[in-house]
C-alpha cells in the first residue's frame, strides 16, 4: 500500500470524539461497584470536570474555526460542522449517562453508607429552620439580584457560575412590573453544605437547593413562579500575540482577567427549566439549540468531588499506600555521591517524589553546589519545590527557573511562583515566545575537588508533589557527563539566544524528536524485512500525529509488532485488514492517571528504551519544547520492560481499541485476572528497587 493510500480518512479516528470514548471509560470506573464507593463519586465528578475542559477549549475552537470560515477537517476528514453535530450528540449521550449514575445508582449507595444528599422536601423540621437561618446569614448578604428591564440588562455571566434564572410577577417598590431576574452565586460559597443530623447518618445539601428553596426571600412582595439553574462554559483558551507581546507575563495577566467571559459554548439548565427561559437563556449567549444540555440535578456535578474530602470514610476509599524509597537513596549520607554511584530510576507514584524534593532541599544546602537550574510546567500552590529553589536563591546559589505562564489553567499560580522565585533573588524566565516548554529536567552544578560536576533530573511528569502521588510517571537520577551537557545546552536555548546545538543523546522537540521517532520507527521496519527481532511498544497519554501514525501503520505491514497503550486520545485504528492487523491499542483507567510515556524498540535485539515528556501529538513534536532520554542501564531497561508487559497484560483496567474507535473491556474469563497498577504496588513496595 502507498503512503497515498495511508492517508485515507477511514484509516483515522476522529480526536474529539476519541476523547468522549476516553470520558466514557472514565465513567466506567464510577459505574464499577466493586470500586470503593467514594472513589466512584470521584470518578463522576472527574468525567464532568474533563467534559467542561473539552467545550471551553476543543468545542470552543472548533467554534471559532466556523466562524472564521474554516470548515476543514482533520485526517479523519470530517469538516468542522460534521464534527459539531457528532459531539453533541455524544456529549448528550454522555452527560445523561453522568446524571442516571449519581441518581440511580451512587446516591442510593450513599444513603445505604448513612451519607445523605438531601433535597429540600427531605429535610426534616429541624433542617428546614438550620437551611433558613444559614441562608440569612452567610448566603443572602452575599447575593445581589439582578432584575432584568431596559434600565437593567442582562448580566455579565462568569464562566461555569452557579446562576438561577427567577421567574416572577407582581409590581417592586416602585410600582415597576417585574418578570425576570438573574440571582448569580459568587464562588466563595460551598456548594456542598454539611447539614445538623442525629448522628446516625452525615447529612449534605447543595446550596443551590438552599437557594431555590428561599429564594422568595430575595423579592419581597413579589411572587415567584420559577427558580432554575442554569450554568454556561466560555472559550477559556488563552491568547497572546507572540509578536506584539512586549512584556509576556503582563500580557498573560491581561487575558485572565478576560478569561471568564469568553465567547459562550455551551448552556447547561435544569431539567425543569421552562421552554421559553431556555429559549431566552441561549438567545442572550448566542447560542443554538443544539448548544443546550439539561440536566436531572445540580448543573455542576464537579462540586460533588468535595464529598470525597468532606466525608471521613477511609472504608469507602482505596486503602492507603506508602510510597517506596529507592534503597540508595533511603537516607543518604550524601545524594551526590548515591548519583554518582550510578542512575536511580524512579517510578511515581509506587516511588515517593519526597527523593525528588530531597534532592533539591540537599542542593540548596550544599556549599559546593553553585547553581541550580530547573523548568516548571505544573507545581500547584505552596509548592516543596519552591521553596527549595527559593532557599537556594536566598543562600546565594545562582539559580534560574524557566517556567510555563502558558499552561492552562494554572496561569495564575504560575504568575505567582514567578513573583516568589524573583523576590527571592532567582533568575525567572518564561522560556520561547510561541513554544510552550513542556520538557521536566533539573540541573544541579556541583564543584567537585578541581572540576565541576552536573546532576541532572530528567522526568515524564510535573514537579507537582499532590499529582505525583495520583499520576504514574518515570524520574531518573544521573549524572552521565553527556547529559549534563545536554542539559546545559538546553537550558542555554531556554534563556539566552543561541543555535540549536547537536545534542549527544538527548532528543529535543521541535528539533530532533519527531524525525528520531520515524527514523527508529523505520529502522523497526528493516529489521523484520530482515528477519531480525522487531517491536515497538509506545505508552501514551495521546496518539494524533498523522506522520507517525502512517509510520506505524507501515510497520504493521512490513511485520512489525505494535502494541501501543495510549490513555486518552488515540486517532489511529488498529486491526484494519492489510494495514494495521499487527497493531494493538489498550488504554488504561484505573487508581492512578496514566501519564508516563516510554518509547520501546526492540532495533533486532540491541534494545532501545526512551522516555519523555511528549505525547505523540503535531503540538508536542512542533510547538513545544519536550525533552526525550535514553534509559541506559540494563537493569532500568529490564525494569521499565517489566512494567510494560503488566500493563500489556492487564485484563481488568484495560480497554481494547477496536477498528471502528469503540472500546471493549480487556475480557478475564479464562485468565487470572491481572491489574497493572495493583501488580506495580506490590512489586515497587520493596525499596531495594534502584
Amino acid at each position: 500500500m502507498n503512503d497515498t493510500a495511508l492517508k485515507s480518512h477511514q484509516l483515522y479516528i476522529n480526536r474529539e470524539l476519541s476523547f468522549l470514548e476516553f470520558n466514557w471509560r472514565v465513567l466506567a470506573q464510577g459505574r464499577d461497584d466493586s470500586l470503593p464507593l467514594l472513589e466512584r463519586v470521584k470518578f463522576l465528578g472527574i468525567s464532568c470536570s474533563n467534559l467542561d475542559e473539552f467545550f471551553e477549549i476543543r468545542v470552543a475552537g472548533l467554534k471559532q474555526r466556523k466562524e472564521l470560515g474554516s470548515r476543514a477537517g482533520g485526517p479523519d476528514g470530517m469538516d468542522v460542522d460534521v464534527q459539531l453535530e457528532a459531539i453533541h450528540r455524544a456529549a448528550a449521550e454522555l452527560i445523561e449517562a453522568q446524571y442516571t449514575l449519581l441518581n440511580d445508582e451512587l446516591l442510593p449507595a450513599l444513603h445505604r453508607e448513612g451519607i445523605r444528599i438531601l433535597h429540600g422536601s427531605e429535610w426534616s423540621p429541624a433542617q428546614h429552620a438550620w437551611a433558613e437561618t444559614y441562608f440569612r446569614r452567610e448566603v443572602e448578604p452575599v447575593l445581589t439580584p439582578l432584575g432584568l428591564d431596559p434600565a437593567r440588562p442582562f448580566p455579565r455571566i462568569q464562566n461555569k457560575s452557579l446562576n438561577f434564572i427567577v421567574e416572577l410577577a407582581g409590581q417592586d417598590a416602585f410600582g415597576r412590573g417585574a418578570s425576570l431576574a438573574i440571582v448569580q452565586v459568587p464562588r466563595s460559597l460551598p456548594r456542598l453544605i454539611q447539614a445538623p443530623s442525629d448522628g446516625a447518618t452525615f447529612d449534605i445539601v447543595y446550596l443551590s437547593q438552599v437557594i431555590s428553596t428561599f429564594v422568595e426571600q430575595l423579592f419581597t412582595g413579589m411572587q415567584v413562579k420559577g427558580c432554575y439553574q442554569f450554568r454556561v462554559t466560555r472559550n477559556s483558551d488563552l491568547f497572546v500575540d507572540d509578536d506584539e507581546a512586549e512584556d509576556l507575563l503582563r500580557a498573560v495577566q491581561g487575558e485572565l482577567a478576560s478569561r471568564r467571559y469568553g465567547d459562550a459554548v455551551r448552556l447547561e439548565t435544569s431539567a425543569d427549566c421552562t421552554a421559553t427561559l431556555r429559549d431566552f437563556l441561549l438567545e442572550r449567549f448566542e447560542l443554538g439549540a443544539e448548544d443546550h444540555y439539561a440536566v436531572a440535578g445540580p448543573v455542576n456535578l464537579n462540586r460533588l468531588l468535595a464529598i470525597y474530602d468532606l466525608v471521613d470514610r477511609h472504608d469507602l476509599k482505596y486503602p492507603p499506600f506508602i510510597p517506596a524509597i529507592p534503597q540508595r537513596l533511603v537516607a543518604p549520607q550524601d545524594y551526590f555521591d548515591a548519583i554518582r554511584e550510578k542512575d536511580v530510576l524512579l517510578h511515581h507514584p509506587f516511588h515517593s517524589f519526597a527523593t525528588v524534593i530531597d534532592f533539591l532541599r540537599h542542593s540548596a544546602a550544599d556549599a559546593n553546589v553553585l547553581a541550580i537550574k530547573q523548568t516548571l510546567y505544573r507545581t500547584g500552590p505552596d509548592s516543596p519545590v519552591v521553596d527549595a529553589l527559593v532557599d537556594a536563591a536566598r543562600s546565594g546559589k545562582e539559580v534560574t527557573v524557566v517556567i510555563e505562564l502558558m499552561a492552562r489553567f494554572d496561569e495564575a499560580a504560575n504568575i505567582a511562583l514567578a513573583n516568589r522565585l524573583q523576590e527571592a533573588g532567582g533568575h525567572v524566565m518564561y522560556g520561547v515566545v510561541g513554544y510552550k516548554t513542556h520538557a521536566k529536567m533539573i540541573m544541579v552544578v556541583r564543584r567537585e575537588h578541581d572540576r565541576l560536576r552536573r546532576y541532572c533530573h530528567l522526568g515524564t511528569g510535573n514537579y507537582h508533589p499532590k499529582t505525583t502521588r495520583l499520576y504514574t510517571d518515570y524520574g531518573l537520577f544521573t549524572c552521565d557527563e553527556a547529559i549534563g551537557e545536554d542539559l546545559h545546552e538546553l537550558f542555554l536555548q531556554l534563556t539566552s539566544p543561541t543555535r540549536a546545538a547537536q545534542l549527544q543523546k538527548i532528543l529535543q522537540a521541535p528539533f530532533t524528536l519527531h524525525d528520531a521517532m520515524l527514523q527508529k520507527t523505520q529502522r523497526e521496519i528493516e529489521h523484520a524485512l530482515a528477519g531480525r527481532p522487531a517491536r515497538i511498544i509506545a505508552k501514551l497519554n495521546a496518539l494524533i500525529d498523522a506522520q507517525m501514525i502512517e509510520a506505524l501503520y507501515r510497520a504493521s505491514m512490513a511485520g512489525v509488532q505494535v502494541d501501543l497503550i495510549v490513555r486518552g486520545i488515540c486517532a489511529l485504528r488498529p486491526g484494519v485488514p492489510g494495514v494495521s492487523e499487527r497493531i494493538h491499542v489498550r488504554s488504561i483507567v484505573g487508581r492512578f492517571l496514566e501519564h508516563s510515556r516510554v518509547y520501546y524498540f526492540e532495533n533486532g535485539g540491541e534494545t532501545e528504551i526512551w522516555c519523555g515528556s511528549a505525547d505523540w501529538m503535531e503540538r508536542n513534536f512542533f510547538r513545544r519544547i519536550e525533552v526525550c532520554f535514553p534509559i541506559e542501564r540494563k537493569q532500568h531497561r529490564d525494569r521499565i520492560v517489566e512494567d510494560m508487559e503488566s500493563y500489556l497484560a492487564d485484563n481488568e483496567q484495560a480497554w481494547v481499541l477496536k477498528p471502528d474507535g469503540s472500546y471493549e473491556r480487556a475480557g478475564c474469563v479464562d485468565a487470572m485476572p491481572v491489574s497493572a497498577q495493583r501488580v506495580l504496588l506490590q512489586r515497587y513496595s520493596d525499596s531495594s528497587v534502584s
